[in-house]
């Protein structure tokens, strides 16, 4: 258990003049003490919000209805909110599948660009691990483009731990 020990210490936060501890990781703030960041696992999220979101980061557009039936399905949802007063706006998401007993995959890891570069999305993953480890889960993969490997690495994921090559199948 020494690498899920590892995953949720604090001695490689992030240094920043101001701190603030989110889901039990210290993280940068974004300078404004006016606002703070928020987790949530409500499934109920604006679908146009989340597409901004995609579509600040360049992700290609998916058909709503899709999203909504994958939000739906997903065993886990967690959303990451900046709120301003009683303002509030959709700065990160991910969502994870799972069989409920042994397995889960993270899918759609999506910080703004704003607030990129600040440990939120190191914050996002270690909550969305937490709860994963919450459920007992223990087997967590994920798939991640080439640009974002490191990230990952840096959180203790690694390519094909047992030299086991993922195969997939896409329509013609």
């Amino acid at each position: 258990m020494g690498f899920w020990k590892s995953l949720f210490s604090s001695a490689d936060a992030p240094a920043a003049s101001r701190t603030v501890s989110i889901a039990g990781e210290t993280v940068q703030s974004s300078g404004d003490r006016g606002s703070q960041i928020v987790f949530s696992t409500d499934r109920d999220i604006d679908l146009y919000e989340l597409e901004e979101l995609c579509d600040a980061v360049g992700w290609s557009r998916r058909p709503l209805r899709k999203v909504r039936k994958a939000i739906q399905h997903s065993f886990l949802v967690v959303s990451m909110w900046e709120q301003r007063g009683t303002q509030r706006r959709l700065i990160g998401f991910s969502r994870a599948t799972s069989d409920h007993a042994f397995n889960a995959t993270i899918w759609d890891v999506v910080v703004h660009p704003d607030f990129q570069s600040r440990g939120l999305g190191k914050a996002l993953m270690k909550y969305v691990i937490k709860k994963l480890r919450s459920e007992d889960i223990s087997n967590i993969t994920l798939f991640a483009d080439p640009h974002v490997v490191d990230f990952y690495r840096r959180l203790g994921f690694m390519s094909d731990p047992e030299g086991i090559k993922g195969m997939f199948w896409y329509p013609d």
